[in-house]
This record gives structure tokens, C-alpha cells and sequence, in this order.
């Protein structure tokens, strides 16, 4: 019997973190208790809630006697093997506060052990009390299996015998895998959608559609294996890239935005936690000693310092360029701190202070709309995030620059802090990690890059007709990034009309290239799964027919809801589906046609269901 179903039986761990009656005292329970029964830990050698003398707390003119009481300290013979402390499934076990907390009971003069431990429910990290930076073994309790050999070496009772030499490790241990057939995996039912659940994606930067990462997190699982290659050729702010990764696959991320590509390469960029904070507070200084307040402080900024790129915006734009989306305070404040944030020598914290200046741009501007629910600053969009153009504010609101930056400061430290845990817990660095990982400037069109047949699994949500033009609207952000955008990024955009009045003929041709080399990449007996989101049967076709003339098997379309309804689609009901369809493919040798007959019933009865 696997140790996993031995020691919780059919415990479910996907909804203890949805349980809100699920508290610290059910961890101790039905988690932490099996497994200190089974690594070999009697009732003899459990101290529960042993109070530890502290140093005396003055508060005012009297002392006060502070008591630490870890929640397990584990007795072997005469001495104190290891501590553990038990935290609610909400709680963090690495990167934390209670990492020093439990520390402090480890390091203890009462205690003294070499070895601590948190568990949460869902995860389990212990740490020597030398290095409490990176756990020496971290991993979910859901994959306990594969963890309990180690886990036993390093803290059950015979480890701690007398005399007995420990080596302790720092490798990568992996789960073996169970039997896993590809080509039978089920289509999934629909998810429910967590979008602001995962600090490291909500909160990190505006973009014009983004995959809620539980459903793309899903489907990965599904439908791969962990140390697969994971493709997304259509792959925006990096959803895709970034579940596929903390999921332990390789991901590869391609798109012809360099604003979508320079966001998931500057959230992903390692950066020291110390060095990058020292960098914020240095900026943040220099800033505030210099940020222009009068007119005339606003004027000579202006005339020292360079401001956004002049780029024209997409017709329908409330005004003609860039620079007048902001007024000259804006501006000035801007140009100051970009030219600051240029001078920080570590690339990757460069960056990462840049991608929190991008955000900021997003509120800074005279489009940013507030609602009557999103009334605080901060809490409202830039207009071309919205409402697809740029649409100067009736009443527009300038947000405090400081007081905003700070607040991506917070919102990226926390994205990133989640990263390198999810890493962790696949028992590696963010450094290993990155290495796993290709982001790149480029086109669906041509995956010249990948051999044929190289890629384990494809989830993509590609622009569709008219409804986005990706390229015209991220104009603002390029023109204060420099990014750059060629002519042939934008004949190579999948999009139809735009500033280059494609038309659907050559948005239809970009499509089936698109498709066809996804075919050419994926390996046989893989998945390949589409997001649909509109209405028209002419996309539907067009999806269908040049999948299954490239030799695709149509599986199988699953109604998905991906969060809070659009305005595009409350603007357009009639052709913006209110959820989305993940139409799936099989990449097999004899792959079974679908009947146009039945293909036309299908999606009027998969439409009917998403509207």
C-alpha cells in the first residue's frame, strides 16, 4: 500500500485549502500526527506544546516573562531530535515569518537540534538550523510517496541514534511516475476559477487577456507529465510558461509582443530578495528627493531628461501620440524615475524595477478610469485595458507615483517570493528552473526552433478576428520601454483590421500556418488544447477543419469560464462567448475525421451552454 493512502486514506487535498473549517488543529490531526506515528515517534518521544522560558519583555516599568511554545518537539533518547510547528493550510511554510519563528524553538538553549519542520496541510519543508534560506527538503503532503524515503532518512528516530552519522541532502529528488497514458487521458470537466489566488500572476501587470492559471495549471497536469516540454506559441503575459514551470515541465513561450514577452521575462528573472530590496529603498530616495513638484521643477525635467517614445496611437484614440496621454507632471515624474531605476547595474533587478515601472504606467496616465466599485488609487485600469482604445478619463485621477511604485514593489516581491517556493517545492532553484525555459520575441507562424516532434503538450489561447489588437494597443508601454515593433511583427500579427487593416483572409492564413506548425512540433499520441472564444461558426471551421486537414483528432470542446465577464463581451454579446470553449485535439497516426454534419449541432449546442 502506497504511504499517501495509508496514512490519509481518500483525503481529498485539492479542497482542504477551500475547507474554511479546515484549521491548524485538523493539520496537527489528520496530517502531522499519521506521520509521526509512522516515521516511528511514540507517545514517549512527542512533547507537545512544551513551553520554552524566554527573555523577560519590559513593557513600561514592569518585566513580563515571554513563553515560545513550539507545537511538537521530538524526543530521541536523552536529547531533542527536531522541532515541528503546525500552521493553517493558508499559511506559508518558506519565505516567511514562521520559518524564523520555528527557528527561534530549533535554536532554543532548551532545545538546541539540528533540524525543523512546518507543515501547513498541503505542504511539508523542514530546514537545518544552519541554513533556514532553502528548506532541505520541501514538498506537497499530496506527493508524499514520493518524498518518504528521504523523509524517513532525514527524521525519523533512527537517524538521531547515538553515534550514528547523518549525510544530509541537497539534491533533487523526483517522484517516480506512475503509469501515464497519453494518449487516454479524459477531458476535463469545468473548473471552477481561482484568478486571485496566485500572487504570481494576479496583481503583477495589466494585460488585454489572461488565462485564469488554475484552468491552464489543470490542463498541464492532465494532459502532460512532469519533465515534459510544454509549448504556448500565443503566449502573453506567460500564463502557460509559468504553471508549466512550477509544475516542474520545460515551457516554451512564444509571441510577437515584446511587452508581453519583456513581462514574463522580468517576473521570472532570479533576483537576490536583500539586494533587491536595497535597490527600491535606494530608488525610492533618490527619487523623492528630486521629484518635480512646481511648475517650474516639472519644466526642467522636461527639458533634461527624455520621456516616452513619440508613437502614434491607433486610430480612434482619443488623441494622436503618446505623449499625450499624460500631462507634464506625469510625465516629468516618470522620466525621473525611469532614469534612476536605468542606473541599477544587476540586469534582472533592472528589470524587475522596470516591470514594476511598466505597471505603474498602467495607472499614471490621463486614461486611467476608476468604477464605483474600483474607487481607491490603484484600483482602476489604463483605458486600453478596458475598453480596447485609448479613451481619455472624463475625470481623470493622478495617482501618487512613490505610493503606487511601492505598491509594485510589494505586488512583485510577493510574485516572485511565490516563484521560488513553487521551485522548491520541485527541489530546485529559480536558477534551475530558468533553465528550463524559453521566452521569446516571435511568431506562431514559424517554431523553426523546435525539431519536429519535440513538444509534449500545447495549450494555447490565440487572438481571435477583430476583437483585440494586441500590437496597437501596447503602444503606450513599448513607447516608455523602448520596445520595438517592426513592420513584419505587425504582418505577422494574427489579427484582422488593425492599424494595418489586415484582412480576415490573412487572419484566417495566420491561423492555419499557426496550427500547422503546432502540428509539425508536437510529438504523436499528444494533446493539443485550443481556447475558443467566439461566436462566430466561421472560427470554429477555420480551427476545426485546418487541425483535422493537418491530421488532428478532434477529442472533444469543454465550456469553460475564465472570471469576471469583459466589457468586450458586454459590449458584444451577440459575437464574445461570457465564458470560453477549450476545443482538444489528438496528434494520432490514424486520426478519425469529424463529420461536418455533426461538427454544425456540436457547437450550437456547446454555444448555447457559454452564452
Amino acid at each position: 500500500m502506497e504511504i499517501k493512502q495509508k496514512l490519509f486514506g481518500n483525503l481529498n487535498f485539492e479542497n482542504i485549502l477551500l475547507d474554511k473549517d479546515f484549521k491548524e488543529a485538523d493539520v496537527r490531526a489528520v496530517i502531522i500526527d499519521p506521520v509521526l506515528k509512522e516515521l516511528g515517534f511514540t507517545h514517549e518521544n512527542i512533547l507537545r506544546d512544551k513551553p520554552l522560558k524566554s527573555p523577560f519583555l519590559r513593557v513600561g516599568s514592569k518585566k513580563r516573562q515571554v513563553n515560545l511554545v513550539p507545537d511538537y518537539v521530538l524526543k530521541v533518547e536523552n536529547g531533542f531530535a527536531w522541532v515541528l510547528d503546525a500552521k493553517s493550510p493558508s499559511q506559508k511554510i518558506v519565505n516567511d515569518d514562521n520559518v524564523e519563528q520555528v527557528y527561534c524553538y530549533a535554536t532554543h538553549p532548551e532545545i538546541r537540534s539540528n533540524y525543523f519542520a512546518l507543515c501547513n496541510g498541503l505542504e511539508f519543508a523542514c530546514y537545518k538550523t544552519g541554513d533556514t534560506e532553502k528548506p532541505v527538503l520541501y514538498f506537497r503532503i499530496s506527493e508524499i510517496d514520493g518524498h518518504w524515503d528521504m523523509l524517513k532518512k532525514l527524521l525519523s528516530p533512527d537517524s538521531f541514534q547515538s553515534g550514528k552519522k547523518i549525510s544530509y541532502y541537497s539534491g533533487i529528488h523526483t517522484q517516480v511516475p506512475e503509469d501515464f497514458d497519453y494518449l487516454k487521458r479524459p477531458l476535463l470537466k469545468e473548473i471552477p476559477v481561482k484568478k486571485r489566488a496566485a500572487r504570481r500572476h494576479y496583481g503583477v501587470h495589466g494585460y488585454f487577456t489572461r488565462q485564469s492559471w488554475d484552468i491552464v495549471n489543470t490542463y498541464i497536469k492532465n494532459f502532460s507529465q512532469k519533465g515534459d516540454l510544454i509549448l504556448d506559441p500565443f503566449g502573453g503575459s506567460g500564463v502557460t510558461a509559468i504553471e508549466a514551470l512550477v509544475t516542474n515541465r520545460q515551457a516554451v513561450n512564444v509571441d510577437i509582443n515584446p511587452l508581453a514577452v519583456f513581462i514574463v521575462n522580468s517576473l521570472l528573472a532570479p533576483v537576490n530578495f536583500s539586494n533587491f530590496a536595497d535597490s527600491f529603498q535606494k530608488i525610492k530616495k533618490e527619487y523623492l528627493s528630486k521629484e518635480p513638484k512646481t511648475k517650474n521643477d516639472v519644466n526642467r525635467i522636461l527639458s533634461e531628461i527624455k520621456g516616452p517614445l513619440n508613437l502614434k496611437l491607433p486610430k480612434g484614440s482619443d488623441v494622436k501620440t503618446v505623449p499625450q496621454l499624460f500631462s507634464k507632471k506625469q510625465t516629468a515624474q516618470l522620466s525621473l524615475l525611469k532614469s534612476i531605476i536605468k542606473k541599477e547595474k544587476d540586469v534582472n533587478i533592472r528589470n524587475t524595477l522596470l516591470l514594476m515601472f511598466s505597471g505603474l504606467i498602467t495607472k499614471k496616465n490621463l486614461t486611467y478610469h476608476t468604477s464605483k466599485i474600483a474607487t481607491k488609487d490603484g484600483q482602476g485600469d489604463a483605458s486600453a485595458m478596458r475598453y480596447y482604445r485609448y479613451r481619455l478619463a472624463p475625470n481623470p485621477i493622478d495617482v501618487d507615483t512613490m505610493t503606487y511604485f511601492e505598491l509594485r514593489y510589494k505586488k512583485i516581491l510577493a510574485a516572485k517570493k511565490e516563484i521560488e517556493q513553487q521551485c522548491l517545492l520541485n527541489q530546485k532553484t529559480v536558477e534551475q528552473t530558468m533553465a528550463d525555459a524559453q521566452i521569446l520575441k516571435g511568431s506562431a507562424t514559424d517554431l523553426s526552433f523546435l525539431e519536429t516532434e519535440s513538444v509534449d503538450y500545447i495549450y494555447t489561447d490565440p487572438p481571435y478576428g477583430k476583437k483585440i489588437p494586441y500590437l496597437d494597443l501596447s503602444v503606450m508601454w513599448n513607447a516608455w520601454l523602448d520596445l520595438k515593433v517592426t513592420d513584419e511583427d505587425y504582418k505577422l500579427e494574427a489579427i484582422e483590421g488593425g492599424e494595418h487593416n489586415k484582412t480576415k483572409a490573412q487572419y484566417n492564413c495566420l491561423i492555419s500556418k499557426s496550427i500547422q506548425e503546432m502540428y509539425r512540433v508536437l510529438k504523436f499520441d499528444r494533446w493539443l488544447s485550443f481556447v475558443f472564444a467566439h461566436k462566430d461558426p466561421e472560427f470554429w471551421h477555420l480551427i476545426i477543419e485546418t487541425c483535422e486537414k493537418c491530421g488532428f483528432e478532434y477529442a472533444g470542446a469543454v465550456p469553460q469560464k475564465n472570471g469576471q465577464t469583459s466589457f468586450k463581451k458586454r459590449q458584444n454579446p451577440f459575437t464574445v462567448l461570457s465564458g470560453q470553449l477549450i476545443i482538444n485535439f489528438r496528434k494520432t497516426r490514424n486520426p478519425r475525421a469529424v463529420l461536418k454534419a455533426n461538427l454544425g449541432m456540436d457547437i450550437g449546442e456547446i454555444v448555447l451552454q457559454t452564452i
